[in-house]
Parts: C-alpha cells; structure tokens; sequence
C-alpha cells in the first residue's frame, strides 16, 4: 500500500483546516444575520453553539478520520464493517459535491467584483447592476469557470504541495486585508455606534429564530456534516494534538466573524447603511458605501479579493472530499480525478447559474435550481450528516477507539472528555435536529 500524503505539522492543520471553516459563511452570511439579530447578541449566542456544538462534531470528524487513515466513505467502512454507518459518508461526498455547485457560482461573482472595483466601474442602481450581472449568460459562467480553474489547480498537486502550501499562503493573506479593513472601518467618523451594535448585547432583539440560526450559521460554518473534517482529519499525523488543533480551528474562524463584523458595522453606521439588510449587504449594500468613502475603490478591491480569498479556501476543501474518494475508491490518479471531479462540477453549476437568469425553468419544488441545491445540501444533507455523526460517535463506535484518538494513543491529556462525551451524546443531536426540523417547517409552512 503506498504512503498516504499528510500536513507536515501543526500550522499546516490549521491553516487548511481554518481555511475551509472560513468561507462566504464568515464575511458574507455572518455579518447580515448578526446586523437581524441584535448584533453582540447574536454574536455572544454564535460563539457558545461554536463550543457547545461545533467543537464536538469536529473532533469527532477528525477522530474518525485519523483512525481510519481513509476518505469520508471509507472511514466508515474501516471501523464499522459490514454496517451501514457508510451512507453517513456518502451523504458527506454528495453535499460536497452539490455545495460546489452553487458555491463555484458565488464564487465567480467576487471575482467580478473584484475587476468592478479595481476598474472603479460600481456606479448607479447597485441592485440593478448585481441582478443584471447574475442573470446573464456567458459572462457568470466564465468567472464561475476561472474560480473553478483556480481551485482545481491547487488541488491537483496534492495535500501538501497543494492544499497546506497554498492555505499557509492565503490564511495569512486574509487575516492581513481583513485587519487592514477593520482598522479603516474604525477610523471613520461616526464609526463608534457601529461598533458598539457589534459588541453591546441587545437581548430584547432575540427570537426563537435567532438561536436557531446562531446554531445552524456555527454548526454549517465549521465544514462539518459535509466530509470535510473527516478527510482532513485523515491526513494528520499521530502525534499532532487533535484537541488543541480543533479549538484553535473554532477560535480562528470566531475570530474571522468578529473581524468581519469590525470591517462592517461601523464603516455601514459611518455611512448609514442598513446592517441587517439581508443576503445583499456585500454585493448590492456595501459597494455604496464603498463609493462614498475615502479611497473607496482601494478599498472595495481589498475587501472582494477577501472574499474571492474565503471562497476558495472552502473550495478546495469541498473539492478535495470529492477527489479523495475518487483516487482512493475509483483508483483514478489525482490529476485525472480532479479534471473529471471538475468537470462534472461545472456541469452542475452551469445548471444552477443560468436558472438564476436565462432558464428559469430550471426548477422543482418552487425553486430555481440554485436554491434547490442550496436547500438539498444546507438543510437536509448537512445537518443529517452532522446528526448521525454524533450518534455514531456517541453511542456506536467503542468508547476506547474515540478516546485513543483524542489522546493521541494515551500520550497527550483530554481532561474534557466525559464534558464531550455528555455533548456529543445528548445535546449536540438534539440541537441539530431541532434546527433541522425547523427548518423544514418554516421552508414548506
């Protein structure tokens, strides 16, 4: 059997890690809900699902694939032979594979953004321009390929000359423009009301619904349920610390929220932009303020290439799921399995660009099909992904193959495990099964 490819140490982890945790989910989705939700509430509810739920699932995720040195299908099939538990990886390979379909779109859309901010051309009715662009034909779909093209290429050279290297790369890259973001925003004037909405908790604004999207928004920004952590997890070594590397996967991508949040709420309350104004707050909200601030379109440019930054490192991650099983199920080779994987990707893409404009009749059950595939992955296969995650690992897999993991073979401390073991059991699957159901229901209500 030839030797599996792995990170070289601890930062690589992370860096890879961090970096499929930080996605559109941090800078894009993050800032809107909170700006909804009571700003520093959401955010203090968003850090707590962070620790009560998702630190779980991911060490469970990396625990299982560690032990079982295998892609998200056959992690399963190395410890629970002969059982079904497999379909929970199969369910991960498939949410990959659908969440890159849409994913790969928005994706293209920052690098759209990017080129209307450095050739400074964001002007007039920003709706207008947004919903004209994604509408089109040719012009969406080839940004959609070029951020494909971009994303394949790194993985194509494998985990470490091509996941790690490029992650060490850009994670430190997106911190650095994210900073510099922040410190611009906090320096204009009128800029203190902003920041106090972020970091002054206001209760009185939370509902039922809040709490749910604070634990869905943890839960899905973390790259779990979905075949990543399991994957990843497989390439690290014996003698790295899977707990420490986990929490300080979770404190990075809490902090890139809050950072976001920094770069947002008082640039928009300098300017008098609505936070909470909803999924269009970065492509149709932001560029005005952008517009009307100093140096705006230096600006504008930092922030999209963020973005452009955050998407592709979910990608890779996403991508490379999908590639692994191929390799090790299909024995392709990598660089043939990542064109075909790429392929078939666009294919599905392509679908869920042109419903959004020139074939609407691209739908089924009352959504275009980019919303369909968003709906698919993000509120049944993810969240069912992570459920029976916790159930696996909670009351299936032995007791001392989780905790060999967990300690490294005995070597390293976990002095908090019977408190993972009471969340992974019992509160972790009653809580996702909660956003799941609710979810459902408020969808078909």
């Amino acid at each position: 059997m030839t030797s599996r490819d792995s990170f070289s140490g601890r930062f690589g982890i992370i860096a890879a890690a961090a970096g499929s945790a930080i996605g559109l989910g941090n800078i894009w989705m993050f800032p809107y809900r909170c700006g909804q939700n009571g700003g520093g509430a959401f955010l203090l509810l968003y850090i707590v699902c962070i620790v009560i739920m998702g630190l779980p699932i991911m060490l469970a995720e990396f625990g299982i694939g560690r032990k079982a040195q295998s892609n998200a299908y056959r992690a399963f099939r190395v410890l629970s032979p002969q059982k079904p538990w497999y379909m929970i990886g199969v369910m991960g390979i498939v949410a990959a594979f659908i969440i890159m379909s849409f994913y790969s779109a928005v994706g293209g859309w920052t690098i759209e953004y990017i080129i209307r901010s450095i050739t400074n051309t964001m002007s007039g009715n920003h709706a207008e321009q947004f919903n004209g662009f994604i509408t089109g034909s040719y012009k969406p779909l080839a940004y959609q390929f070029v951020f494909l093209a971009l994303s394949f290429a790194i993985v194509m050279f494998g985990v470490r000359k091509g996941i790690e290297r490029s992650s060490k790369i850009l994670m430190p890259l997106l911190l650095l423009l994210l900073i510099i973001l922040c410190i611009r925003s906090v320096t204009l004037p009128g800029a203190s009301e902003g920041l106090k909405f972020l970091l002054t908790p206001d209760f009185s604004k939370l509902s039922g619904n809040s709490i749910l999207l604070a634990m869905g928004q943890a839960f899905f920004s973390l790259s779990l349920g979905m075949g990543c952590m399991i994957t990843y997890g497989s390439y690290i070594k014996r003698n790295e610390d899977l707990t420490s590397s986990a929490g300080m996967i979770a404190g990075t991508d809490s902090l890139i929220a809050l950072l976001a949040g920094i770069a947002i709420f008082p640039a928009a309350a300098a300017f008098q932009i609505e936070p909470g104004s909803g999924p269009g707050l970065v492509f149709i909200t932001l560029p005005v303020m952008f517009q009307q601030m100093a140096g705006g379109m230096f600006f504008s440019t930092l922030f999209f290439i963020l973005l452009c930054i955050a998407a592709l490192t979910s990608a890779i991650s996403l991508i490379e799921v999908v590639v692994s099983f191929c390799v090790e199920e299909m024995r392709i080779r990598r660089r043939p399995a990542t064109a075909l994987v790429a392929g078939c990707i666009f294919l599905l893409g392509t679908l869920c660009s042109l419903s959004l404009g020139i074939a609407p009749q691209l739908s089924l059950f009352g959504m275009n099909f980019f919303d369909l595939m968003d709906f698919t992955s993000s509120n049944l296969l993810l969240p069912a992904g992570g459920f029976f995650i916790s159930i696996y690992v909670g009351w299936a897999l032995k007791k001392r193959i989780t905790v060999k993991e967990l300690t490294s073979d005995g070597t390293l401390k976990f002095t908090g495990l019977r408190v993972f073991y009471f969340l992974i059991k019992y509160i972790v699957p009653v809580a996702i099964l909660i956003v799941f159901i609710s979810g459902l229901l408020k969808t078909f209500s």
